[in-house]
């Protein structure tokens, strides 16, 4: 797989307080994206994960390391000719309207008049947002000035897509939408940079992670090896039972309704829920187990720093 952004040993101090001390924010991160490949970029507030991206657009310089962007040092003017990038706030002049804010970048790029109006009319229909094309930037919700920060990212037809918390201010059918667009731009062998702290929509498209915390990247590689498959327990809704006859088999979690759900953490106890449930003529709502998730690796890792 062809490389298309790569860090080494990437380290970033700021002076902060009164009397200025150096502050170390990155401290030596490594890490590589392939082409085509969505690539998902998390830790908690503070982590480093924005100076990192601050790093690669070069908008801050890293004391030292080497970044490099589709095989340039990243500081070429030509190795950011095929970047678009989405800020976590992006600010934009409230009194243009959406096509007037495309209009202007995609002027900033050189893309002459006739090819601008067809991009803009459909990135405007990829977004969900063409319906307010003619409306001020001020009056649109945060959910839509997300969309159309996506928008002017994607103006220049990029190869590498640079999204720093693209899912922010999004209720949960924005969220699918944003995320189908990301998977959609993948299936068209554009490289995606995500950044995101919503972990449950990096395990649904994300190809690769890398989990920074305190500066430094703790973990990284495919979902599937970062992520047991081993089952940690299995939960299990049922009617019909008295709670007390559960009693030793697993953790009740909550009894209402007259539904019972109990946590089993041993796959004998659920055979033996199971027999008890079809003695009893009980009845059995759902039966699921659970695997390890992102969450759970990013919890633990987060607490044994």
């Amino acid at each position: 797989m062809k490389t298309v952004l790569s860090l080494e040993n990437v380290h970033k101090s700021f002076k902060v307080g009164f009397i200025p001390k150096k502050k170390e924010i990155l401290k030596g991160i490594s890490f590589s994206v392939g082409e085509g490949e969505i690539f998902g970029y998390l830790g908690p507030n503070g982590a480093g994960k924005t100076t990192t991206l601050k790093c690669v657009l070069g908008l801050i310089f890293p004391d030292r390391g080497k970044i490099e962007i589709f095989g340039r040092p990243h500081l070429e003017p030509k190795a950011k000719e095929r970047l678009g990038f989405l800020p976590e706030n992006p600010y934009f002049y409230d009194y243009l309207t959406a096509r007037e804010f495309l209009d202007f970048y995609a002027q900033l790029f050189r893309i002459d008049k006739n090819e601008r109006e067809a991009r803009i009319a459909s990135l405007l229909k990829l977004v969900g947002i063409e319906k307010a094309r003619d409306l001020q930037l001020r009056k649109f919700s945060r959910g839509m000035l997300q969309r159309i920060g996506l928008a002017q990212a994607l103006i220049n037809e990029p190869s590498l897509i640079l999204l720093d918390e693209p899912l922010g201010g999004l209720d949960p059918l924005g969220r699918k939408e944003i995320r189908d667009i990301i998977i959609r731009l993948k299936g068209e062998g554009r490289t995606v940079f995500l950044c995101s702290h919503i972990l449950q929509d990096i395990e649904m498209i994300c190809d690769r992670v890398a989990i920074i915390i305190g500066g430094k990247i703790l973990s990284q590689g495919p979902l599937t090896d970062l992520i047991s498959e081993r089952i940690l327990f299995t939960e299990i809704t049922l009617s019909g039972l008295d709670p007390k006859e559960l009693a030793g088999l697993g953790e009740s979690l909550s009894a209402q309704g007259g539904r019972t759900l109990i946590k089993v953490f041993r796959e004998d106890k659920v055979q033996e829920i199971l027999d008890l449930v079809k003695n009893r003529n009980a009845k059995i709502h759902s039966l699921i187990p659970r695997t390890q998730t992102l969450e759970d690796l990013f919890v633990e890792m987060v607490k044994s720093q």
